[in-house]
């Protein structure tokens, strides 16, 4: 998964939160707009669109950003960060056997996620699809085991994060299938009682997924704050050919400048392909 591009009211207050509370670094910075992610890989994209509204309880849109760490102790660092300077953004945790997460809310009411993988030859898989849970996870005894005090309040040596997932809000599980998995091509790995579905590609535990939880029968999204485009980078130009052709087998209008190929799902949110790197 590529950078997550955001709709934003308050640009300085958004920037703040990812680079004091998360500690993403600004990769680049113009007027009306700014790149955050680590180690010149970029996680945020951050667009001024005062003039938009914010979106209606309800709607289709982002759930959440979830950004993967490399380390419990990478991971330890971001959580402890957000707890100090931004603490009522907090909203849970959870342990979901293929991983340890943590959940935020950003200023604007955008979902983020911080999260680590468990090494992937303890995840448990039946017939295509991995177990996942939700179990307690308790941030100060995490942060107990994990944090290391030397680092703790340093910015020197941080180390390699990236967009792990993304999440959207959406109007239908079953659409949501027909677009994702029958059409764009990825692999449902789990299912939550019609509520949600997860998908990934390359035997990942979730690339991106859907849920009806706040959004259940929201139709198409109108123009407002929040989500403005989920990128998925594909390895190989026919991989990236192969996924176009298919998509317009099924009728979906796509841009194609040669590079990337974009369009919008269902409740458009609007998403983009293009080939690593």
């Amino acid at each position: 998964m590529g950078a997550v591009t955001l709709k934003v009211n308050d640009l300085d207050a958004m920037i703040a939160y990812y680079r004091d509370g998360v500690l993403l670094d600004v990769i680049a910075e113009s007027d009306g707009a700014a790149i955050l992610g680590r180690h010149g890989v970029p996680v945020v994209i951050l667009e001024h669109a005062p003039d938009l509204p914010w979106a209606r309880p309800g709607s289709a849109g982002l759930f959440h950003t979830a950004i993967v760490f490399d380390t419990r102790a990478e991971l330890a660092r971001s959580l402890y960060s957000i707890a100090r300077r931004y603490p009522g953004t907090y909203t849970g945790s959870a342990d979901h056997l293929v991983s340890l997460a943590f959940y935020m809310t950003d200023p604007e009411g955008n979902g983020v996620e911080l999260y680590w993988d468990r090494d992937r030859t303890t995840w448990s898989w039946t017939h295509g699809r991995v177990e996942m849970a939700v179990l307690s996870l308790d941030p100060q005894e995490f942060l107990n085991e994990h944090l290391v005090p030397d680092t703790a309040d340093a910015r020197d040596g941080l180390a390699k994060a990236h967009v792990g997932h993304v999440h959207l809000s959406v109007g239908d599980v079953e659409s949501a299938r027909a677009f994702y998995v029958n059409q764009l091509g990825f692999d449902a790995t789990a299912e939550l009682s019609g509520s949600a579905l997860f998908v990934s590609a390359g035997g990942y535990h979730h690339h991106m997924a859907m849920n009806v939880w706040g959004s259940r029968g929201a139709g198409l999204r109108a123009p407002a704050l929040g989500l403005g485009l989920v990128r998925i980078d594909v390895p190989t130009a026919d991989a990236l050919d192969e996924a176009s052709e298919r998509l317009r087998h099924y009728g979906v209008g796509l841009a194609d400048d040669g590079r990337t190929v974009s369009f919008d799902d269902p409740w458009a949110n609007r998403i983009e392909l293009s080939v690593s790197g």
